[in-house]
């Protein structure tokens, strides 16, 4: 795929289904995260596979969490066991923070989204299935120390890869001119 097509036309695929990425393909999916733009070389970013049996194992963990809320119903924490089944492989992105005098934290938050947007357009220009998901578990304290994450890290997204199980809607059209202003003189 051209890479113009692919920067142009790439969306959500949120219906997943086997099979998951090769090993080719993974490799690939991953190089194109390390290009991501990073002032300082700090690569701030570390990735987490999760298929097979793990993804019940990450289901669980999504589950015990739900169940830290007293309010959370029998159907709240069934809906969290199954949110890893809904792909044949998850990537768990991560950003990991550092201290340093040139490179606010914010600007590694955003290297590791550009890095996590990375794997999103490899995926798109393999044929893959992807989809960014995210929401209060993400930032769970309970799902970061089960995932192992230490200090300064944290989860930011929840990548979902495998085969689109229909066809792809098309990108919506956007104006551009709604977006882009000149300034200055």
């Amino acid at each position: 795929m051209e890479a113009l097509e692919v920067l142009l036309n790439r969306v959500s695929a949120p219906r997943l289904m086997e099979p998951a990425p090769t090993a080719a393909q993974r490799e690939v999916l991953f190089q194109a995260a390390l290009r991501a733009p990073d002032h300082g070389q700090l690569r701030p970013w570390r990735f987490l596979t999760v298929e097979g049996e793990g993804l019940q194992q990450l289901g669980e963990v999504l589950a015990e969490a739900t169940a830290l809320n007293p309010e959370a119903g029998e159907a709240a924490l069934e809906k969290a066991r199954n949110m890893p089944l809904r792909a044949p492989l998850v990537v768990v992105v991560i950003a990991r923070l550092q201290a340093h005098r040139k490179v606010p934290q914010s600007e590694q938050l955003l290297a590791a989204g550009c890095a996590a947007h990375g794997i999103l357009l490899a995926a798109n220009a393999q044929g893959l299935g992807g989809v960014w998901r995210t929401g209060e578990l993400s930032y769970a304290p309970y799902v970061a120390d089960k995932l192992g994450l230490t200090e300064g890290e944290q989860v930011i997204g929840f990548l979902y890869l495998g085969t689109p199980a229909r066809e792809l809607r098309e990108a919506p059209a956007l104006a551009t001119a709604d977006f882009v202003q000149a300034w200055g003189a």
